[in-house]
């Protein structure tokens, strides 16, 4: 089908048979609705859509119909995201396995409407795990994984793709026939869940002892996802032919500088890869596109004797600069003959960055000394 972004991830959403949808309508995610109330009109959405007040409400939907045994698929952007923070340690707290479609804009003020990470960057501590897409077809695929690993491991996860560069853009995408999606995805029935048969409860309060045990179990939740994202991501290959990893190297063999960055960004990289490498220059691309956990060992092996890492955020947090770059720095900390990390802030706030100035960065890397400050493009 040709799908804009959005209506690839509402066609997700439709074939993982979730049993209810909060949502509140932001742009640029509002198609998400949109299409989700069209299949629901059909009679080809059997789930509970319900349209609270405001995006806070919509998490406050979500938690408690997630803790009773549903399973639960929301989606925003932006400021719906940022109004939602409070719950969103709740919801992984609560070991809530929701899904969230989250569409990557830029976060006020000034008030803007382009594609920036900040957003969803901005909650990397709140226990949710996060994905980011480059195009319709990943962003599918990744709900799907979404309630794969999340129903597994029971922590909430966020899949982010661009505003408007996937989000409305058109493309082919290949929708997998239900048969396939039930096949791969379960019935979700938790064991514990809020029941009166149960006799179970959630939110009470703890000693400190408690608490920190607690964090502990949400830490090594987060460890097994790691395995668990590539065991869906190997399964989802069986069944589809797609594979996308924690981790995608393009062109790196032999890279005197590899690109390392996140979500559509990653296509245009690959151009200017492809670019460069006819002109000499041995380049390669490193796409992230498993965040939280952040795959600290894959990283460690992927750039493993590679002299220069360029690392391209479209995000930015004051005082820091770039939240890959500074993630990168981290990883690699102590890996010997770790390379020269460059970090630049390219695409903030949605600027187009095209092949031809993603390659003037990389040359404009290797001419210079690496600074722990991210540089503004």
């Amino acid at each position: 089908m040709l799908l804009s972004g959005n209506h690839a991830v509402a066609w997700a959403a439709r074939l993982a048979r979730p049993n209810v949808v909060p949502v509140y309508p932001i742009t640029p995610q509002t198609p998400i609705l949109e299409l989700i109330t069209d299949f629901h009109a059909a009679g080809q959405f059997d789930a509970e859509i319900l349209t609270p007040e405001s995006e806070h409400s919509v998490l406050a939907a979500c938690i408690p119909a997630s803790l009773a045994g549903a399973r639960v698929f929301t989606a925003t952007a932006s400021q719906g995201l940022l109004l939602m923070h409070e719950l969103l340690h709740y919801a992984s707290g609560a070991r809530a396995p929701i899904v969230m479609a989250n569409v990557n804009r830029t976060v006020a003020s000034p008030w803007a409407f382009w594609p920036d990470q900040t957003d969803s960057l901005a909650q990397r501590d709140t226990g949710w795990i996060q994905f980011y897409s480059e195009s319709a077809q990943e962003s599918l695929d990744s709900v799907l994984h979404g309630f794969r690993v999340a129903e597994q491991v029971m922590l909430p996860v966020m899949v982010n793709h661009d505003a408007f560069y996937v989000s409305h853009a058109l493309e082919p995408v290949q929708v997998p026939a239900q048969e396939i999606v039930d096949a791969y995805l379960p019935r979700y029935a938790p064991v514990n869940r809020l029941d009166t048969a149960v006799g179970s409860s959630w939110g009470n309060v703890v000693s400190q002892h408690m608490f920190c045990q607690h964090r502990h179990d949400i830490e090594d939740a987060m460890a097994r996802a790691l395995a668990v994202v590539q065991e869906a991501d190997r399964e989802w290959s069986e069944l589809t032919g797609r594979s996308y990893g924690v981790l995608e190297r393009y062109r790196c063999d032999g890279a005197r500088a590899v690109i390392v960055t996140m979500g559509s960004m990653c296509g245009t990289a690959r151009e200017a890869v492809d670019a460069m490498r006819d002109a000499g220059l041995p380049v390669g691309l490193l796409k992230v596109r498993l965040f939280r956990p952040l795959p600290a060992q894959a990283l460690r092996v992927a750039l493993t004797g590679v002299p220069d890492v360029v690392v391209l955020d479209r995000n930015h947090s004051p005082g820091l600069g770039g939240i890959l770059h500074q993630e990168l720095r981290g990883a690699l900390y102590g890996l010997p003959a770790a390379p020269r990390v460059h970090g630049f802030l390219a695409g903030v706030g949605g600027v187009n960055m095209s092949p031809d100035a993603i390659a003037a960065l990389v040359r404009r890397a290797l001419d210079g000394a690496p600074q722990v400050e991210s540089a503004w493009a």
